[in-house]
């Protein structure tokens, strides 16, 4: 892990970098809906503004590389389809999206597994594998500042109402529902942290808690073990239905990737 820092810190120079300021992110918004940054304290909140204190711009710089490699007995990098990484703006904040062949819907990291598999011929990456994540995020990056717009497509309406129910069903050994804690008491403090109110604006993001990348999947694996429930695995149709919904709730808000949390 340690080399793999290193290499990263020399790519990170290649990546355009802002200064502080250059992402104002209003504390509400018209609906009353606040992201988890505003719940942050401001030595934090300045780390996510500021890439050249932004750990997570390692992984923007990884996906680049990455991005750039060619994978698979196809021999084709994803420039060798897309071109640049920049063509991709405005694509993360519709996922997930109905995906005709497989006739579900995928989220983003789901979206590049299927490139691999279909165009690269390429094996999977596995969901927590540093490589999917750090293409996700670069992805995602060059949507920054932009209005999250989930995908409007019909075939999506009872997977999303999935994800409602499963948001507001009780689980685990505590008996405890998603919107229990993300609803009823968001604001409020659990373990000294501030409760957020579920906009998922910022994934895959850097977890301080984790000290290092993870995507919402992750999350809400993790929210569900601290309810003491048996998580859903990672990939499920259950955790792709409840990303559509919270994907839903958060239409509007602007997208914060890589965004930082504690």
């Amino acid at each position: 892990m340690r080399v793999w820092f290193q290499v990263l810190s020399v790519a990170l120079a290649a990546v355009s970098l802002q200064p502080i300021g250059a992402q104002p992110l209003a504390a509400t918004d018209a609906q009353g809906r606040r992201s988890g940054f505003a719940d942050m304290g401001v030595s934090t909140q300045n780390i996510q503004r500021d890439d050249r204190q932004n750990p997570a711009m390692l992984w923007v710089a990884d996906g680049e590389l990455l991005w750039s490699r060619a994978a698979g007995s196809a021999d084709k990098s994803c420039v060798s389809c897309h071109g640049p990484v920049a063509s991709l703006k405005g694509v993360a904040v519709q996922y997930p999206r109905f995906d005709n062949l497989s006739q579900k819907p995928v989220n983003l990291g789901e979206r590049i597994n299927l490139c691999r598999q279909r165009h690269q011929l390429a094996p999977r990456l596995p969901a927590m594998d540093q490589r999917l994540i750090a293409l996700e995020t670069v992805v995602a990056h060059q949507s920054r500042g932009m209005s999250i717009r989930p995908d409007p497509d019909p075939r999506l309406q009872a997977f999303r109402r999935q994800g409602e129910t499963l948001f507001s069903q009780r689980l685990g050994q505590l008996d405890l529902s998603c919107a229990q804690c993300h609803d009823q008491q968001a604001g409020r403090l659990l373990g000294g942290t501030v409760i957020p109110q579920a906009h998922p604006t910022g994934y895959p993001l850097y977890r301080l808690e984790w000290q290092g990348m993870g995507t919402l999947q992750r999350r809400l694996r993790n929210c569900m073990s601290g309810v003491r429930a048996e998580p859903f695995a990672l990939g499920s149709s259950e955790l792709v239905a409840m990303e559509l919904y919270l994907l839903g709730r958060a239409a509007g808000m602007p997208l914060e990737t890589p965004a930082i949390r504690p």
